[in-house]
Formats: structure tokens, C-alpha cells, sequence
């Protein structure tokens, strides 16, 4: 059985203060575009639709264009869908019960029942799909009266177990969209979010008798200690800490009950990649190759002496930075400064300190001035 393992689409998500709805719409048409040449058996999402609980219109629209997409695609391809932190569960899982019979099935929150269970069939037999929408423990205590399960991994552990899964002979895939941990860390990036201390971590090896976990959360493609246990990462960066990544959609083959997996990953091209570039500003106004003046680019200028404007004449030649840091001397013995004692500021000094991250140069006098009679009327009021 082949299937697309998709997760943290995040649609509706801004990468700084740039709108990302023209670079989702054309990644999400190229997932379309394969799944019409390479016709998956099923399309597994893994949670994180949208970026917010609360999406907008135009992140409904996309969703929606996308889902009718593939809906349209002969014969239909079955798809399933689980909710993921970032998304509300109500709102996701409207008009499930329609939208099963187009062979869309969502997921967006564990029923009396448990698991919600998707059987498919190929030439080896019976594929069971299992729908783990994102929990917390306060989710399920309600269905394990005198055992509530107190952490995350044992809301997990009770679930799997009260499904009774053929293990043995039966070939099973989980759907889930948790924080897995193996026994070293897994990769993590910027655009994520976790909870302090790591509680909401899952230990994997209550999911690992499946015959493949496709997760979601982590949006670096990494597996966990295993092959078979797989984040498929995202399919475009949503940080500057993915810039190195190489992002792709993942095409899983499952053969019979015992057979090695076989994981491929289809290139995908993103209408603007996210770069970084270090160097000075002459260096960096000079060295520009075409496709980067509308790429998403985080600069870091080593210039040592003081620059007039930067951020203006960066603007001139790359239309989407992300931000501009200063590298040098200065900011080296600042932050050996910072290590030796930690200074509190006042709003006028943080602000003017952000000014000069974002804008490459320090305010002008009159600037300072003008932002020290708003600071002193807020602090009057």
C-alpha cells in the first residue's frame, strides 16, 4: 500500500510579517499535481491544518481548494485527517460525518470509543488506520474512570491499549500528532511550539509495535529511533532555523505484514526558499544572484564600522528580509558582557536596541528624543 504522509501544513501562517498564502497555494498544488500522476492508495495529514485555532477566511479558502483538489482526482483517493495542537478540533472536524462519505475522514478529537479506524485493503490483505488526534491527559482522563492517565505518554499508552490492536498478523499505522521522544532528542526548529519542561513529551516506544507512525509537530523529517516512527517535517520553512532544510513529500510503501518499509521523498519547489547570508554590506548588495531578490533572507552584517541606513539599501535589492543582526567586535564583547552580569532596561533602551536589529542602524537623536516623550506620557497615564 503507497501513501502520502503529509503534517503541519499551517495554513494561514505568516513567516515574520510576510503572508505565506501565495507559497502554501502553490506547494499544496504541487502535492495535488503528484497525487494525480502517482495516485497514493490513501493521504495521510498529520495535524496542524491551520496556524491558528481561529483561522481566517482566506486560510478556510485554501483548505478547502485544496481538499476539492484532491477530491476530485478518479478514482478517489482516501483521505485522513487528525487534528494537531495548532488547530481547534470543533472547527476541524465540522461536517466529518458528510465528508466521510467522500472518503475524507477527520479526526479532531478522541470519541467514547477511543481511536477513530480506517480499514483499507490491498493485494496483502487489510491495512488498519489509526486516527490519534493531538491530547492532552485532561483529554481522556474521562474514559479511564480510577486509572486516569496523569502524563502524556500514558494518555497515549491507554489509548493504544484499549483499542486491542492485532499486533501479530494484522498491519496497523498510526496517525499522530505529539512531541515522540527516543532515546536521544529529536531535531527541533523556531516555528514549534512545546511545553516547558518538556511535559508534553511521549516516550515512542508505546507506539513502536505499529507498523508505521506518521506524525506530526516537529517540523524537521527525522524518525525516531526507528524508521518506521517518522516526522515527515514540513513542506515549506517556517523558520529561519529551517533554512538548511530540505523539505519534501513523503511517499511511504507498506508491503506485507514483516517487509522493510520503503520511504521516498518527492522534491518539491517552494515559490521563495528562506536563506541566510552573512557578510558586509557592500559584500551583500554585490553579491545577489536572481533568484535571491525574492527569496526570504535573515542577513547578518559583519561590517565593523557604523552604517548609514543599511536596512534601506538592503531593501533596494532583496524585496523579503526577514531580518538584519549585526556581527562584529562590538556585539561580541557585548554579548561577554551579557554572560558577566545581566542589565535591566529601561522601555527606551529595548526599544532602541530592536530598532537597531530590525533597521541595521541606530535611531537619530531626534528619533530618540521623540521616543522619549512617548515613553514618559505612557508612563504618566
Amino acid at each position: 500500500m503507497k501513501f502520502f504522509h503529509l503534517s503541519d501544513l499551517h495554513i494561514g501562517k505568516q513567516l515574520h510579517h510576510y503572508s505565506l498564502r501565495e507559497d502554501q497555494r502553490e506547494i499544496l498544488g504541487q502535492v495535488t499535481e503528484y497525487a494525480r500522476q502517482l495516485h497514493p492508495d490513501v493521504i495521510l495529514i498529520a495535524g496542524d491544518v491551520y496556524d491558528k485555532s481561529v483561522p481566517s477566511a482566506e486560510a478556510v479558502r485554501l483548505w478547502d481548494e485544496f481538499l476539492t483538489g484532491l477530491s476530485v482526482i478518479s478514482p478517489r483517493i482516501p483521505i485522513l485527517i487528525i487534528s494537531g495542537n495548532h488547530d481547534s478540533a470543533e472547527r476541524l472536524q465540522y461536517a466529518s460525518a458528510l465528508l466521510k462519505g467522500q472518503k475524507i475522514y477527520l479526526a479532531g478529537e478522541v470519541t467514547e470509543q477511543g481511536m477513530t479506524r480506517v480499514t483499507l485493503t490491498d493485494e496483502y490483505g487489510d491495512v488498519t488506520f489509526y486516527l490519534l488526534p493531538f491530547i492532552k491527559p485532561s483529554h481522556v482522563r474521562h474514559l479511564f474512570p480510577g486509572e486516569e492517565p496523569e502524563t502524556y505518554t500514558e494518555a497515549v499508552e491507554k489509548l493504544i491499549r484499549n483499542q486491542n490492536i492485532d499486533f501479530i498478523n494484522k498491519r496497523n499505522v498510526l496517525i499522530s500528532h505529539q512531541f515522540y521522544r527516543g532515546i536521544s532528542d529529536p531535531e527541533t526548529c523556531d516555528s514549534e511550539i512545546f511545553s516547558v519542561g518538556g511535559l508534553d513529551q511521549v516516550d515512542a516506544s508505546v507506539i513502536r509495535k505499529f507498523d508505521y507512525a506518521a506524525l506530526g509537530h516537529l517540523h524537521g523529517a527525522q524518525s525516531v529511533g526507528e524508521e518506521k516512527i517518522r516526522y515527515c517535517g514540513t513542506l515549506l520553512k517556517y523558520s529561519v532555523s529551517e533554512a538548511s532544510h530540505q523539505k519534501a513529500l513523503h511517499l511511504v510503501t507498506l508491503g506485507e505484514k514483516g517487509d522493510p518499509l520503503k520511504i521516498e521523498k518527492l522534491t518539491i519547489h517552494p515559490l521563495r526558499e528562506v536563506r541566510k547570508k552573512k557578510g558586509t554590506l557592500s559584500e551583500l548588495l554585490a553579491e545577489v544572484s536572481p533568484d535571491e531578490r525574492n527569496d526570504f533572507i535573515s542577513i547578518t552584517l559583519t561590517d565593523e564600522e557604523e552604517l548609514y541606513k543599511p536596512r534601506e539599501q538592503l531593501d533596494q535589492v532583496y524585496s523579503h528580509i526577514l531580518e538584519v543582526r549585526i556581527e562584529n567586535s562590538r556585539t561580541r564583547r557585548k554579548l561577554e558582557e551579557l554572560d558577566e552580569t545581566v542589565k535591566i532596561q529601561s522601555p527606551a533602551e529595548a526599544f532602541g536596541e530592536f530598532y537597531q536589529k530590525m533597521q541595521g542602524t541606530r535611531m537619530s537623536e531626534e528619533e530618540e528624543r521623540f521616543m522619549d516623550e512617548i515613553f514618559e506620557q505612557v508612563k504618566g497615564e
